[in-house]
């Protein structure tokens, strides 16, 4: 009975305080995984920065993760067109 109060109270508590920086923290990450993909594979989308011999060394590394990569880079919204910046409910 305890450990079912604990456990609650323990959650509760995460919710209050920990939940929206482990949202922010998984955000910056998906965004970091995006600037090193266009980094190291932007010729696949047309952005040539670094030159091939290198992204061909890290490719059998990304080539699970270019398909996701790429749908994206295609459904990618401007700074202007995310939600906390939405001025509905104000």
């Amino acid at each position: 009975m305890f450990e079912r109060g604990w456990k609650a109270f323990k959650q509760f508590l995460h919710g209050l305080a920990g939940y929206e920086f482990a949202r922010h923290a998984l955000e910056m990450r998906r965004e970091l995984e995006a600037v090193f993909m266009v980094v190291t594979m932007g010729d696949l989308i047309g952005v040539p920065i670094l030159p091939p011999v290198y992204s061909l060394r890290l490719l059998p590394y990304l080539v699970p993760e270019i398909a996701k990569w790429k749908r994206q880079m295609a459904r990618r919204k401007e700074f202007w067109e995310k939600e906390e910046y939405d001025l509905r409910g104000v």
